[in-house]
């Protein structure tokens, strides 16, 4: 792990944690881990992890698939705007959110969706767990491969998240497969997110999204490389950079965990 010293949350920047570990057979070597994943959480509450086992061409597909579908009409994307979708799924458009009071709007558009099995078979699908939080997603029309660029991306972000349930579990002092039960059926959802060129960067009222914590668990972020945005606030009201690093994601942990492990 790397990162600069820290005190009190005074972080100055975002530890990298290398996930090799954690396919490890060597228990001992997966608690080495887990406690510099502990570290992390109590220091920063943010982290870089390495190593995920997320293929970079799974990555490079979802972004280009993305990319496609946002330069498509306004129109055409509220086809499927999801406050016209039971379970909230869909497209949302920008400044329809404002998650900062005194702010514009967020100056963001985004596609939501839940679980549900990678197969395209009906059949497959009508036995998956269907409600509020799984299954039932809708798709639009094009691109093609839209569907299988984020479903392909979604099991292998949802790999990882199993992955660190078993680290924040040890991190815990708590049996390693302790949160396996609870995910058998993940209520885990996935955003694409297009952040368009604000069109007055001096005008403060209008941010790409306002600042906000996590109401999750723990959030996993890939994040395009040479687009810096996402900035962390640290114990001295400082704002501090996270960009994009190659072969990384980032973890934040949101208000879910710090609920659950509040004294």
């Amino acid at each position: 792990m790397s990162c600069a010293p820290v005190c009190g949350g005074a972080f100055e920047s975002i530890p990298i944690i290398d996930l090799e570990d954690a396919f490890s057979e060597d228990e001992a070597l997966r608690r080495t881990l887990a406690q510099q994943i502990r570290m992390a959480c109590m220091d920063v509450g943010f982290f870089y992890v390495k190593n995920h086992g997320i293929a970079q061409h799974c990555l490079d597909e979802v972004l280009r698939a993305n990319k496609e579908y946002y330069s498509f009409p306004a129109e055409e994307k509220m086809k499927l705007h999801h406050k016209t979708v039971p379970n909230f799924k869909g497209y949302s458009p920008p400044l329809e959110a404002n998650i900062q009071p005194g702010n514009k709007g967020d100056l963001h558009e985004g596609f939501r969706i839940g679980w549900e099995e990678k197969s395209g078979d009906p059949m497959v699908q009508n036995a998956s767990r269907d409600g509020v939080m799984s299954g039932a997603n809708v798709w639009p029309d094009r691109p093609e491969d839209f569907r299988t660029a984020c479903m392909d991306y979604y099991h292998a972000a949802l790999a990882v998240g199993k992955k660190l349930f078993c680290l924040f579990a040890l991190a815990l002092d708590l049996p390693e497969t302790y949160f396996d039960d609870k995910t058998v059926y993940s209520a885990a959802t996935m955003r694409t997110l297009h952040y368009p060129p604000q069109p007055d960067a001096a005008d403060g009222k209008i941010l790409g999204i306002g600042a906000h914590t996590d109401f999750v668990c723990f959030t996993i972020l890939w994040q395009q490389t040479g687009l810096e945005a996402l900035q962390v606030l640290n114990s001295h009201e400082q704002w501090i950079n996270v960009p994009p690093l190659p072969g990384t994601l980032v973890i934040n942990l949101g208000d879910q965990f710090a609920r659950w492990t509040s004294a």
